[in-house]
């Protein structure tokens, strides 16, 4: 009996009325979303926002108190060993095998998904050489670093080609070379095979960089969905234009001011005016310059980062109900 449901083709992770409990305390209340097949989906929170809760649902390591999982079209909680066969799983912390050498422990990971030996040898030649791992194939998990064995995570989670990958804070605590290597990869893999990310990550402006959409979850509850850009949008007060002028130039603080509503700072060097039309700010200010005799070095509008959407969100007193996004 063929188990999938109709709309498989585009959402490959949909969860309804996701809820988890722990006596009295709600975790996850009641959240909804859907990911696209293809996408790189952001999961974002504050720490005790239920995002790790959330994600070892997705993945099948605890149930839910209530709600539904769909993976691929497969129900989680009905077929777990046909929608798990489709993830790969990346944690935080780099749970290698400390005994195993760094090739025993990719080929575990083959033979636990079944692949047959041919294919497995060549995905983790491939992979192995990928990360950067190739002349370290008979050192054992203990002997490498936190980066080296992050990437070596990577590759048991890839070697069995999941049609999902599930990374948690996959570049949290490393280097800048092993860093901008698992970027890249993931963004290549996404791209390359039209693999499904679903990451969650404390660097919001890596997800900015990496992910088609993002989630912010607080106190259990989704507070919003949407692209990056789209997000950056709704907060309008943040949007800003810098200045910098001329060596010597003194800007009157009249002209730097620009009503009620408005924020102006000073910089290192220069200005940084806060308001809803930073068009019409930088125009007024190249004006007003003119006219008062100032030469302007560099102006640019700006709008706000993803980090100060996500401090207004995860700050507001009360979240707004959780809504689904659709595609």
């Amino acid at each position: 009996m063929n188990t999938r449901t109709s709309d498989a083709a585009t959402r490959i992770i949909e969860a309804r009325g996701l809820t988890r409990k722990y006596g009295d305390l709600v975790a996850v209340d009641r959240i909804d979303f859907a990911v696209s097949r293809g996408e790189v989906f952001g999961f974002l929170g504050p720490n005790g926002a239920g995002k790790s809760t959330t994600v070892r649902m997705l993945t099948g390591y605890i149930p839910p108190t209530a709600g539904t999982i769909t993976i691929a079209g497969y129900d989680l909680l009905s077929h777990p060993t046909a929608a798990r066969r489709l993830l790969g799983v990346v944690p935080e912390e780099a749970n290698v095998y400390a005994d195993l050498t760094v090739w025993q422990n990719v080929m575990l990971m083959a033979e636990l998904h079944g692949l047959p030996k041919e294919r497995r040898t060549l995905n983790g030649k491939e992979l192995l050489e990928l990360f950067g791992l190739a002349e370290r194939t008979k050192q054992t998990g203990r002997e490498l670093s936190k980066g080296l064995r992050q990437r070596l995570m990577l590759c048991m989670a890839l070697v069995s080609e999941p049609d999902i990958l599930f990374l948690d804070e996959p570049t949290s605590g490393l280097d800048v070379a092993s860093s901008r290597l698992i970027r890249e990869v993931i963004t290549r893999m996404n791209r390359s095979k039209d693999m499904t990310v679903f990451l969650t990550t404390h660097n919001i402006e890596e997800a900015g960089e990496l992910c088609h959409r993002v989630a912010i979850i607080n106190n259990g509850r989704i507070a919003a969905i949407d692209t990056p850009q789209s997000l950056r949008a709704t907060l309008r007060s943040r949007r800003s234009v810098e200045v910098r002028f001329a060596e010597g130039a003194a800007p009157s603080a009249e002209m730097l001011e620009f009503g009620a509503g408005g924020e102006t700072i000073r910089l290192a060097s220069g200005f940084r005016i806060f308001g809803a039309e930073p068009g019409h700010i930088a125009q007024e200010l190249a004006n007003r310059a003119t006219t008062q005799g100032l030469h302007i070095e560099y102006l640019s509008t700006l709008e706000p980062s993803l980090e100060e959407v996500f401090v207004h969100i995860t700050s507001k007193a009360a979240t707004a109900p959780s809504e689904e996004s659709h595609v």
